[in-house]
């Protein structure tokens, strides 16, 4: 037998002509897409441009909500309360993350036994659902101190952190429930035939899934969170927004409330693209046929 010579390297993929021709008509279609719209943002954004400059009271309008002077003056104190903000959405976040899933669970407790603590979990998310957040701060800084129970504190930030956990945590609760109830009952059913408890099989079989299918719905709730901290500034706490109202009280000047509002803008809007991509990869995952 003769000995075969060593099998030579495989040819190189080489795309068809017809492959090659399609690329080429995707490529420039995606140019001409992105032509278009740059030119019609680019028309769009100067008509605006032209529409407010050359309004009547412009020249007002420019003066007392976009005064370069003021900004430069309200910035640093408003950094300064924006620190607040930032750390109220991190304790009340994660409040809300624990306080809204504990409530959930509480709702999708199964069992005629459990029906009080059912109803009581029910009203609370009803409640403070429809209850306004503004009212709820009012309430929360204005009328427990005037209880003047002993050891209660009349600081408005607690207070007011305190009104945002009660709100939030009945909106989170309803998104993990809804989660919750998303898991098929077939999960419970294949669980318990392994001999896995009740609990064990919320702990491993459906918390796991529920909470990584409601994950974009949690972030927005955060988003929506993140910006309601400038609400405990009606009860006398130094956030960003009332460091912005104690400089436009000053001036009669309202750059301030502009410089606050931008800064909020710019945090809000990478944790809002974040979730989109969140949601975005989800849902690829999901029509590949992927854990979702």
């Amino acid at each position: 037998m003769t000995v075969r010579d060593e099998a030579a390297p495989p040819e190189a993929y080489r795309p068809s002509a017809r492959r090659i021709e399609r690329e080429r008509y995707r490529r420039a279609r995606t140019r001409r897409s992105f032509a278009i719209a740059a030119v019609s943002t680019a028309v769009t954004a100067f008509a605006l441009y032209e529409l407010i400059v050359s309004s009547p009271g412009w020249q007002r309008t420019r003066e007392t909500f976009f005064s370069a002077h003021y900004a430069r003056l309200a910035f640093p104190k408003v950094m300064e309360g924006l620190w607040l903000n930032l750390r109220l959405l991190a304790v009340c976040g994660a409040v809300v993350l624990v306080a809204g899933l504990l409530m959930a669970m509480l709702r999708t407790l199964r069992g005629p036994v459990f029906f009080p603590v059912r109803a009581l979990a029910t009203a609370y998310v009803d409640f403070f659902r429809g209850l306004p957040l503004i009212i709820c701060i009012l309430i929360s800084v204005f009328g427990i101190p005037a209880l003047r129970l002993s050891g209660v504190t009349n600081d408005p930030v607690l207070l007011g952190g305190f009104a945002l956990c009660l709100t939030y945590t009945a909106y989170v609760a309803e998104v993990f429930r809804a989660g919750i109830e998303s898991v098929h009952p077939s999960q419970r059913a294949a669980a318990r035939s392994l001999g896995l408890s009740g609990a064990r099989t919320m702990r491993y079989v459906v918390l796991p899934q529920a909470v990584r299918r409601v994950v974009p719905a949690l972030l927005n709730d955060l988003v929506s969170l993140q910006k309601d901290t400038g609400l405990v500034s009606i009860g006398g706490a130094v956030d960003a927004v009332y460091a912005a109202q104690i400089i436009a009280s000053r001036s009669f000047n309202y750059t301030p409330y502009v410089v606050s509002g931008l800064i909020f803008v710019a945090i809000t809007v990478p944790m809002t693209r974040f979730t989109d991509w969140v949601a975005a990869r989800m849902n690829r995952r999901q029509s590949q046929g992927g854990v979702v």
